[in-house]
C-alpha cells in the first residue's frame, strides 16, 4: 500500500460532520471574510494554545512579518540556519535583514550560544524556530535580552516545560499550511499573544490598517484568514491533542526500529515535541529516498 508523505483524507473523513455543518452555516450567512467562523476559531485556538488572544492571518510568513512590524523591529533579525525559507521571507517582508545562527548537531534546533555570539548593535530581535514540532530553548533565548518572536509554524499544541509558548514572549506565529499538525485546505496562519494591545493592533494591521471602515489608520497589509478555512480548522482543532499523541506513538516506534540502523543518525527530541516531522540523517540519503520511492513511500528533504 502506498504511503504518501501527506494525506489529509483521514482527517477529512473523521471530521466530515463538523466541517460540513460549519460550511452550511457559512453559506447561509454569506459572509466570507472576517466573519463569525474566524471569530469563533480565534477564541478556540487561543484557548487550545494556552493564550489569551489569537489573530488569524493569511499564512505563517505573514504572521512573522506582522509580529516584527508591530514590535517596530528594524535592522537585523537572528534566526535559525535550518528552517523553511519562509522564516527569512517573513523577516525580509518586515523590512529587516535576516542573519543566521548555527544549530545544535543533536537536536537541529537553533543554538542559543551561537546566537549570542552573533548579536551586534544592529540586532533587533530573535526568531527562534520550533523545528519539526520541538520547542527550542526558550528560556535561554529570553536571557539574551532581545525581543523574541517565536516561529511555531511546525509546533501546534506544543508546550515548553509544560508552559504555553505564549508565556515566553508576546508573539507566537503559526502556519496552517496543509502539511501541518493543524492544517487547513489552503494557506492560513495565526498569531497568539497574551497582550490585549498587541492583538488589537494586529487585527488592524492584517486588514490594511483599518478598524472596520474604509480608512487606514496605520500602515498595514492584506493578510486575513478566510472563513472557509476556519470551517475546516474548527473541525480539526478538537482532534489536535489526539492526533499529536498518535504522532508521538509512531515516532517512538521509528526510534526503536532505527536505533541501531547502520548509516542512520536520529534527531534527539524532548517530550515537549509534537512530532510534526520525523527526520533522520542518512549517509546515503539519495539512495535511501530512491529505495523508499520505489516502494511507494514518500519522503522529502527538510531542509
Amino acid at each position: 500500500m502506498p504511503v504518501p508523505q501527506v494525506n489529509l483524507k483521514p482527517a477529512l473523513r473523521a471530521t466530515a460532520r463538523e466541517w460540513r455543518a460549519n460550511i452550511r452555516r457559512l453559506l447561509a450567512r454569506g459572509h466570507f471574510i472576517l466573519g463569525e467562523e474566524l471569530q469563533a476559531f480565534e477564541t478556540e485556538f487561543a484557548e487550545a494554545m494556552g493564550a489569551r488572544f489569537a489573530v488569524g492571518v493569511g499564512n505563517g510568513t505573514a504572521a512573522i512579518e506582522l509580529c516584527l512590524r508591530d514590535a517596530g523591529v528594524s535592522g537585523e533579525v537572528l534566526t535559525s540556519a535550518l528552517t523553511a525559507p519562509f522564516t527569512a521571507v517573513g523577516i525580509r517582508a518586515a523590512g529587516c535583514r535576516p542573519r543566521f545562527a548555527d544549530v545544535d548537531p543533536e537536536t537541529l534546533q537553533m543554538d542559543a550560544d551561537d546566537a549570542a555570539r552573533r548579536i551586534t548593535s544592529r540586532t533587533g530581535a530573535i526568531v527562534p524556530v520550533h523545528l519539526y514540532g520541538q520547542p527550542c530553548a526558550l528560556d535561554r533565548f529570553r536571557k539574551l535580552g532581545l525581543l523574541v518572536v517565536q516561529d511555531a509554524c511546525q509546533a501546534h499544541g506544543a508546550r515548553f516545560r509544560s508552559k504555553p509558548l505564549a508565556a515566553f514572549s508576546p508573539y507566537v506565529a503559526y502556519s496552517f499550511y496543509p502539511t501541518k499538525n493543524l492544517g487547513c485546505l489552503g494557506d492560513g496562519g495565526a498569531i497568539v499573544t497574551n497582550e490585549a494591545g498587541v492583538a488589537q493592533r494586529l487585527r488592524m494591521a492584517r486588514d490594511g490598517g483599518r478598524k472596520g471602515g474604509q480608512v487606514s489608520h496605520v500602515a498595514g497589509i492584506n493578510s486575513r484568514l478566510d472563513e472557509m478555512q476556519c470551517c475546516f480548522l474548527r473541525a480539526f482543532l478538537p482532534r489536535l491533542g489526539e492526533w499529536n499523541a498518535h504522532r508521538a506513538r509512531v515516532a517512538a516506534i521509528y526510534d526503536e526500529e532505527l536505533a541501531d540502523c547502520p548509516g542512520v543518525r536520529l534527531v534527539r527530541r524532548t517530550p515537549d515535541s509534537v512530532n510534526h516531522l520525523y527526520v533522520i540523517r542518512a549517509e546515503r540519503r539519495d539512495d535511501l529516498r530512491e529505495y523508499l520511492a520505489a516502494h511507494g513511500i514518500g519522503s522529502a528533504v527538510h531542509y
